[in-house]
């Protein structure tokens, strides 16, 4: 009986596939292209959908951000008059007995033209570029993208963040897009957007290379590191992720050093290794300059630094080591010390001096705060009252 019944599976299995074939013979010699298509529709699909992962995570051309990015990018001209003095060349004999080459003439103007870029922030004309490229300008030429040509205002200029406004009167203009999440993380595709070295605008493209570098040119630092090519010219224009929307300010390449023959040359020690200025700290400079003309920082009056590792540490302390306190500052009213270690600022930890500094400079003057910390290994805690940051001439950093 069982082996019956396994006899009329396997025979019924055996017509199903007899009637599978004959139909599929037929369906083929009626239409012989149709088991094609439908073979290829599916391929098609499959191959589409690898495609449409595939652009997701690295397109094929960023033609896209740069059109949304690069209108708001300007090229800036500042024009400078310094005086100086002509060399009146004496005559060979007079070269000889007096070892001169020529003597001091008459004062003599001369224009000097610093070249950048700078980026639209509002539709109604601020402008933020780098500090250094308009500083002692007598003039600002800017060179819009669609080739007109505005006389630039000074609005206000921080020299702690090398970062100024300026102020155009060009109608209803095209500004830059800011991503909700401004933070960047390494290894993000960027784009710097410039007018490196007088050519005109510019595209360069690499990823982020690092964050939180610091260069010791100034108290505020917090760069995004980029192997973007970054040149002369290109200081205030855009540092854009691959959506066009602005993530940095080009600030800075890696320093120069003078060449050793003594003509006043510099030779470039790195290439790859430029900079910016994160959007969050180019944005809160903008915001107040437009506000009060200047940037209000609240100060506690120390300078300090990261807390050095203990030997053999694979991993660097929490904390800031106070190195010097301000006479007549709030921490000296307050009886801060030198070598007070800081570990706490209104009970939140304090990771290091790029932290507490900025936390710092975000609060109000007049902000009585906190501060938790060691001094001779024992714990101690003190209230400071804020007051406003001094230029930096007056505070030594």
């Amino acid at each position: 009986m069982r082996s019956r019944n396994l006899h009329d599976t396997l025979a019924f299995v055996a017509r199903c596939v007899v009637v599978g074939l004959a139909a599929a013979f037929v369906v083929n010699l009626a239409a012989p292209g149709l088991v094609g298509r439908l073979r290829g529709s599916v391929q098609g699909e499959r191959t589409r959908d690898a495609a449409d992962a595939t652009s997701r995570h690295a397109p094929f051309s960023y033609a896209d951000a740069v059109a949304r990015a690069s209108p708001a990018v300007v090229n800036i001209y500042a024009n400078r008059t310094t005086l100086q003095r002509r060399i009146v060349q004496v005559d060979p004999l007079t070269q000889r007995l007096l070892g001169l080459r020529g003597i001091a003439g008459p004062w003599e103007k001369r224009l000097d033209r610093s070249l950048g870029s700078g980026v639209i922030f509002s539709s109604d004309g601020y402008v933020l570029t780098n500090n250094h490229v308009i500083n002692g300008a007598d003039d600002i030429q800017v060179l819009l993208d669609d080739g007109r040509v505005s006389k630039a205002q000074i609005i206000g200029s921080d020299v702690e963040t090398d970062l100024a406004v300026l102020k155009i009167d060009a109608g209803s203009l095209p500004e830059i897009a800011v991503p909700d999440d401004k933070t960047a993380d390494v290894g993000d595709v960027v784009l710097a957007i410039g007018n490196p070295v007088g050519l005109g605008k510019t595209v360069t493209m690499g990823i982020v290379s690092a964050t939180g570098r610091q260069l010791k040119m100034s108290a505020y630092e917090d760069f995004i590191q980029t192997d973007a090519a970054i040149n002369a010219g290109n200081s205030g224009g855009a540092l854009v992720n691959a959506d066009g929307e602005l993530i940095g300010i080009n600030t800075a390449v890696y320093p120069r050093t003078p060449t050793s023959d003594g003509s006043g040359a510099y030779r470039q020690v790195a290439e790859g290794i430029g900079f910016a200025i994160p959007v969050t700290t180019a944005k809160t400079v903008l915001d107040q300059i437009v506000k009060h003309g200047h940037v209000i920082r609240g100060w506690i009056g120390t300078d300090y630094i990261d807390v050095p590792p203990p030997n053999g540490a694979t991993s660097r302390p929490q904390g800031v080591l106070v190195t010097r306190v301000i006479p007549e500052s709030p921490a000296a009213q307050a009886g801060l010390q030198p070598y007070d270690l800081l570990l706490k600022l209104d009970g939140a930890p304090i990771v290091d001096q790029i932290d507490l500094r900025n936390r710092e400079a975000m609060l109000a003057p007049g902000t009585k705060v906190r501060l938790e910390g060691l001094r001779n290994n024992a714990p101690f805690a003190i209230d400071v009252t804020l007051a406003q940051r001094p230029a930096p001439s007056t505070t030594g950093a």
